[in-house]
């Protein structure tokens, strides 16, 4: 059996929390990074962080898609929150930008470029790696983390050019591969692109994944993930488990993976 890392989930919205971690747990999750989206979310992550110590560890973020919802004052609490507790936080995350014409009806370009610009600048002062979303904004995604001077950032299910991927790994950060590696090819043709060391694995649960069969993942499919990596770069399943795990653990800076 694998020791696996699933580096993105949105654990705060699951449903059968108890069964699922020890269901991940059997199954060779030896660690789960926990994301948070608004303020409730980062606080729901770091409660269930405290109740499963050393198998759960918390990121605390502002997702672009809660933008629209609050006002700057709202803002500026969640940020503060952030900042308050990111001594317990593993990471900063998950934030970024969504060009999405639907999330940027309601939070334009400069809006989640100021956001992002902000918690940047608290994963840089508190030497925190960040955990990026960039929908169809990867190149002003990039160049605000360059711009800002982070030194570990992870783009997560990235599916960008091959020219911004280049430039991503270039910069000395990663990204991350989901379940959608079997069937989206922008996804797999970014995950066979990428180098191996500079390569994660994530379900981003629950977010639902298939095509013909569609299911609603949970931290045992990055199981698939795993397979879906092994079969796009030729490469056996033990050393893409082995490298992924490696590049978690020293990404993460965890403290105990057992």
């Amino acid at each position: 059996m694998y020791k696996l890392i699933d580096t993105h989930a949105h654990l705060d919205e699951l449903q059968d929390l108890d069964l699922t971690l020890e269901g991940a747990r059997k199954a060779g999750v030896v660690a789960i990074v926990a994301v948070g989206s608004n303020r409730q979310s980062n606080i729901e992550t770091l409660r269930i962080s405290q109740q499963y110590r050393h198998s759960v560890y918390p990121a605390l973020g502002l997702h672009p898609w809660e933008l629209g919802n609050l006002e700057p004052i709202q803002i500026d609490d969640n940020l503060r929150f952030i900042e308050q507790n990111i001594n317990s936080a593993v990471a900063v995350g998950e934030i970024g930008l969504d060009y999405d014409k639907r999330v940027l009806r309601v939070a334009s370009k400069e809006l989640q470029q100021e956001v992002l610009g902000r918690l940047l600048n608290i994963a840089r002062e508190y030497a925190k790696p960040a955990i990026i979303h960039s929908r169809y904004a990867w190149k002003d995604a990039l160049s605000l983390v360059q711009e800002v001077g982070i030194e570990k950032a992870v783009f997560h299910w990235f599916t960008g050019f091959s020219s911004v991927l280049r430039d991503i790994i270039d910069g000395g950060y990663f990204v991350s591969a989901t379940p959608a590696a079997e069937y989206h090819e922008e996804h797999r043709r970014a995950v066979k692109e990428a180098p191996l060391q500079k390569l994660l694995l994530e379900t981003d649960c629950p977010v639902t994944y298939g095509r013909e069969a569609r299911y609603e993942s949970r931290p045992t499919d990055v199981l698939r993930g795993l397979k879906a990596v092994s079969h796009l770069k030729g490469v056996d399943e033990a050393t893409v488990a082995e490298q992924t795990t490696r590049n978690a653990i020293e990404f993460f800076a965890f403290d105990i993976v057992s």
